[in-house]
């Protein structure tokens, strides 16, 4: 499998980086962090912005290697890049903006970049705002040109440098189903940073957990945040992301039937199509713990589990636990007077009782 291999280390006054990354050049790969972790000192290194020390190579084209000298500049990579403010040009409009990076290619690569650019632009959306000034767009339509004009050179890594931050949270709602659907019918590699735990959910195939310029926990989405150490950090965030198959659908009440490894779950209809594969997320907050499966009880969704870790977190009044249904890794934070109280442990058998599911898509 293709990779980006990284080996970065950047010092500045009060500030160090220090990256060892080989992550998998598919897919979306989250660099998650709160501010100032350097998360996109880390990006701008990976693009020749900022000159760290060390090493950089994508599949078998090696942007830096220090210990032979070599460097190649910004200008010079085959990357797109995606920043907080969409920064189109505003004396051009939607189209002219897509066609400023595409005439810039080699004759020899504009026939099969412009295929890309128009696969970006139905892909995105934006089709029918080709012929618009970009002062007459509105901020979600301004980062979905954004992202083409990226996508208009034939980038073979993007990277999105918090693309949702300056968007208030209807055009964050609004912009990220698109970022889904490039995530979906694109093979674009995407290198995406953001201190969002809703976009690590939605986005995230591989996650990177950086802090104070260290890497705290790096791998597939699902591991790093099934984890009882790693994800605390998050918060009220912490939580499992699931997969699951539509199953059944239930009209009459507006819910769904979702299947999954260790038992059934059910939700409130989104409308997708029976037999599809969805996401979810179930935060810790929402899982409470018995020893015997509840009756009379208005919590509808109940897992047969096996406790598999625990974790006590630093106020030492909450233990996140991380349960194990069948395969179906789920989360759980309770009370240490309640571990104390049912006498839980590694090992010990309990039903989780999940008071709500997020059904990402």
């Amino acid at each position: 499998m293709t990779t980006l291999s990284l080996r970065l280390a950047l010092n500045r006054p009060g500030f160090g980086l220090s990256a060892a990354l080989d992550l998998p050049a598919q897919g979306v790969s989250v660099i998650w962090g709160a501010s100032g972790s350097g998360k996109t000192s880390l990006l701008r290194c990976v693009a020749g912005l900022e000159r760290a020390q060390g090493h950089v190579q994508l599949g078998d084209e090696i942007w830096q290697n220090d210990a032979t000298g070599h460097f190649i500049p910004v200008w010079q990579r085959r990357l797109g890049y995606v920043f907080q403010e969409a920064s189109l040009f505003e004396h051009l409009d939607v189209q002219g903006n897509l066609d400023y990076g595409w005439r810039r290619l080699p004759a020899v690569q504009r026939a099969s970049a412009q295929r890309a650019r128009d696969e970006a632009v139905e892909v995105l959306g934006i089709g029918h705002l080709l012929g618009r000034h970009t002062g007459r767009l509105s901020g979600g339509e301004r980062q979905r040109v954004a992202l083409a004009r990226a996508l208009a050179v034939q980038p073979r890594l993007l990277l999105l440098d918090e693309p949702l931050a300056a968007l208030d949270a209807q055009r964050k709602q609004e912009v990220l189903p698109w970022l889904e659907k490039l995530r979906e019918h694109l093979k674009v590699p995407m290198l995406y940073v953001t201190h969002s735990a809703e976009e690590v959910a939605r986005l995230a195939d591989t996650l990177v957990v950086l802090d104070q310029g260290q890497i705290q926990a790096t791998g597939p989405v699902q591991e790093v945040l099934a984890s009882v150490q790693t994800p605390i950090s998050l918060g009220d965030d912490v939580g499992a992301l699931v997969h699951a198959q539509m199953a059944e659908r239930d009209a009459d009440w507006g819910l769904c039937r979702l299947n999954l490894p260790g038992g059934d779950l059910w939700v409130a209809d989104s409308g997708a199509d029976l037999g599809a594969r969805v996401r979810l997320r179930i935060l810790a907050r929402d899982v409470s713990i018995t020893l015997e499966r509840a009756q009379c009880t208005s919590i509808q969704n109940h897992l047969a589990c096996v406790i598999h870790s625990m974790a006590p977190e630093a106020s030492g009044q909450q233990v996140l636990l991380r349960l194990d249904a069948q395969g179906t890794t789920v989360l759980a934070r309770v009370t240490a007077r309640a571990v104390h109280r049912l006498q839980l442990q590694p090992g010990l058998a309990v039903w989780a009782q999940i008071k709500a599911v997020s059904l990402i898509r």
